[in-house]
């Protein structure tokens, strides 16, 4: 299990695992919002990988590693090969993983969104550093889905700026 030490959050082990393991990631999701400055309350961590095959493979195994495990009977190599099928006539936008231990420990890996070709900064936490999509795409990202959180989201960031 990743360091699972008190003081060390979710958020930072999570992070902490995919950079260990070498996986291109961003933060995208609610994490991504409040640490580009906005107060935002949100327990799951939701990331964006670059779309290749050893990566969404190391990260399952990062994950796995953490002690958690997927949601749906499915593996790394199952959904970057279904990846347009499950979005497109399942509308299975984040692929899930949960602690069993802890429920509230939850990671949504966003399968609609490609890293590759996003803008990605690190931002400073106790300990380190995570990788965050930057906030000019993150806000194009949160537009696109319409969700009215995500519009809600889109409009704090764009007050800070």
């Amino acid at each position: 299990m990743t360091d699972a030490r008190p003081g060390v959050t979710f958020l930072q082990r999570v992070c902490r695992a995919f950079d260990d393991a070498g996986v291109d990631y961003a933060l995208v999701g609610g994490q991504a919002v409040a640490l580009h400055g906005v107060v935002r309350g949100t327990l799951d961590v939701d990331v964006a990988l670059r779309w290749e095959r050893p990566v969404v493979v190391a990260a399952e195994a990062a994950l796995r590693k953490m002690g958690l495990v997927s949601r749906l009977p499915i593996s790394a190599a199952e959904v970057f090969a279904q990846r347009d099928r499950y979005v497109n006539e399942r509308n299975l936008i984040a692929w899930n993983f949960f602690n069993p231990r802890a429920p509230l420990e939850q990671v949504d890996v966003i399968i609609s969104c490609d890293l590759a070709g996003k803008p990605v900064t690190r931002i400073a936490v106790a300990g380190g550093s995570v990788a965050v999509l930057s906030a000019s795409a993150l806000i194009d990202m949160k537009r696109a889905s319409g969700r009215p959180q995500d519009l809600e989201d889109v409009r704090a960031l764009e007050r800070l700026r």
